[in-house]
This record gives structure tokens, C-alpha cells and sequence, in this order.
């Protein structure tokens, strides 16, 4: 499920508690490290969770319906066509999904209001219209699987609510939201109704490769940093390093850690992924910055038969 910009991510996020808090053993940071990530899983399996809880809410609100003796004029009233959704049905039936859910205790039972909220917004939107009206027409599966991508591209990744409670189940979960709900959608494209309950969710690592990855680049960050630091210095030229935004520092030692000691991946690779990680995590100024930083110490690194790429960064 995780991908190379999200363990970037992770390891700055742990890098800047390291330095910022009481530093500790680097083997407890390191399985700190690995429990952040585990836990993005866990966010992954609650925000799929949040589809079958929506359509169990749809069901008992228009079982409740049938037996009420008043009904208010401007309740919604749930459509059989939003509840009998096949690709909920193979989600809720989903083996992988199920047991996970089991295992972590995953509910949102104590958080009615925002499944109250989040399905009103659903059924008030103009997709949900349009869904319920080409069913009746034409009712496909990849309908039905289309439908749920747009809630989560158009409702899930907007909503405020959402976000907030999610950051109160887990602080592990501030800055994940977004980059979760995109391999959500990756999911929901995947699915296929003939692979039934057995359909194949996203792993924790795409492969182990991946798993190596954050290792060594946790590792090598921490191990050579009185080094990378120097080197941050070195070609800042007028600045000082303990003046830099100190989460400038912690991008630039990450990402040197990463242009030293993976070969496989082109500078401008990480240049680029960096550059990107620094728009959201640091200053308005910190990308050109970052840049020019990285391409200095990479052209020097280099020049100095240093490291040895299968390609090489030029600038614009």
C-alpha cells in the first residue's frame, strides 16, 4: 500500500522527532518508524470500514422509515439502489479486509454524528443523483465501483470533519488522509466482482524492497549526520546551518542520505520528490532553496567520485 513519497515522508516525520525530542535508542526509533507506517495500514482499513458502515447506516435508517409513523418532509430517504451496491457487498464480504478489522477492533460505532454528516453530504451531492439515475438505466458493477471512488475523491478528502476525528483516533494519522484515500481509490479500481470475497487489498509494502528502503534510509540519515550536515553547510554559503529552518535541515539530510546511498535511483529523482516534500512541510522559500542545495552537493559528491548514479540531475 505505501508507496516511496509516503516513507520519505514517514522518515523526515521521525527524523524531526529525533532531533526535536529526547533522542533515544536508534533501534526505538526505528521501530517507531515501522509502527507509523503500520499504522497508515491501519488508517487504509478504517477509511475502507467507513463504506460498509455508511451503507449499514442507509439500511437501518430506511428499515426505521418503514415503521415510522411520522416522517419528516425533508428527511432523506435512502435509496435500495445505494444500499444494495454490489461492490459494497464483495467489500463487506472481503476475507482480507474482515479479519484485519477483527484483529485491530476497528469501529466507528462511537462516532454517529459524522456518519450522520458524511451521508447526507453523499446524497445531497450531484454525483449521487446522477449514480442513482444511470442505475436505473444500466446497473453495472463498475457503477457501483465508480460511485465509491468519487466519495472518497469528492467527500472523503474534503471533509473537515472527517479529518479532525480521524486525527483524534490516532496521531499517527495528521498527515496521512490524503495520500490514503488516493491508494483507496487505487483499490476500489482493482476490484473485480469475479474475484469475490478473495480479492487482494493493497499490502502494507508494495515488496520488500520497499521495506529496505526505509531502513536504510532512516539508518544512513541517522548514522552519517555530523557528515550530511556539513555538507548542508558547506554549500549554504551565506547561511548558517543552525539558522535554516529546521525542517529545511532535516529535508536536506534525508534526501542527501538518499542521493549517497541508493545508486538505483537518479538524483533528479530525489531532488524532485524532496522539492515536493518541502512545498507542504516547510516554508513558502524552502523549495528553491532546497533545490539549489541539493544540486550543489550532488554536482560535488560527483565531481568527488562519491556516488555513482544510473542518471544524473540538470537543472533548467
Amino acid at each position: 500500500m505505501t508507496n516511496r513519497i509516503l516513507l520519505r515522508i514517514k522518515v523526515i516525520q521521525i527524523l524531526y522527532s529525533f532531533y526535536k525530542g529526547d533522542k533515544h535508542n536508534i533501534e526505538k526509533v526505528e521501530a517507531e518508524l515501522f509502527h507509523s507506517i503500520e499504522e497508515t495500514y491501519v488508517l487504509y482499513c478504517y477509511l475502507l470500514h467507513l463504506v460498509n458502515c455508511l451503507t449499514d447506516y442507509a439500511n437501518e435508517k430506511l428499515e426505521k422509515r418503514k415503521h415510522a409513523y411520522v416522517i419528516h418532509p425533508h428527511e432523506h430517504c435512502p435509496s435500495v439502489l445505494f444500499i444494495k451496491n454490489r461492490f459494497v457487498a464483495q467489500l463487506a464480504a472481503n476475507k482480507e479486509l474482515r479479519k484485519y478489522i477483527d484483529k485491530q477492533g476497528i469501529s466507528w460505532e462511537d462516532h454517529p454524528v459524522l456518519i450522520r454528516t458524511l451521508y447526507d453530504e453523499i446524497v445531497e451531492s450531484d454525483f449521487y443523483a446522477q449514480y442513482l439515475k444511470s442505475k436505473r438505466i444500466n446497473d453495472t458493477y463498475k457503477k457501483d465501483r465508480d460511485f465509491w471512488c468519487h466519495v472518497f475523491r469528492k467527500i472523503f478528502s474534503e471533509s473537515e470533519m472527517l479529518t479532525e476525528e480521524l486525527e483524534e483516533i490516532s496521531i499517527y494519522w495528521n498527515d496521512d488522509v490524503e495520500i490514503v484515500i488516493s491508494f483507496i481509490i487505487k483499490t476500489i479500481k482493482l476490484f473485480e466482482e469475479d474475484n469475490g470475497e478473495n480479492q487482494p487489498l493493497l499490502p502494507l509494502f508494495k515488496d520488500n524492497e520497499d521495506r529496505v528502503f526505509v531502513q536504510e534510509l532512516f539508518r544512513n540519515a541517522i548514522n552519517h549526520d555530523v557528515e550530511y550536515r556539513n555538507l548542508i553547510q558547506e554549500h549554504a554559503k551565506n547561511w548558517e546551518i543552525d539558522r535554516l529552518a529546521f525542517m529545511d535541515s532535516i529535508i536536506l539530510q534525508a534526501a542527501i542520505a538518499e542521493v549517497c546511498t541508493f545508486p538505483t535511483i537518479p538524483i533528479n529523482v530525489t531532488i524532485n520528490e524532496y522539492i515536493e516534500i518541502s512545498k507542504y512541510y516547510s516554508t513558502e522559500k524552502s523549495s528553491d532553496f532546497i533545490n539549489g542545495i541539493l544540486d550543489s552537493v550532488a554536482n560535488k559528491l560527483k565531481e568527488d567520485n562519491k556516488i555513482t548514479k544510473i542518471a544524473y540531475y540538470t537543472p533548467n
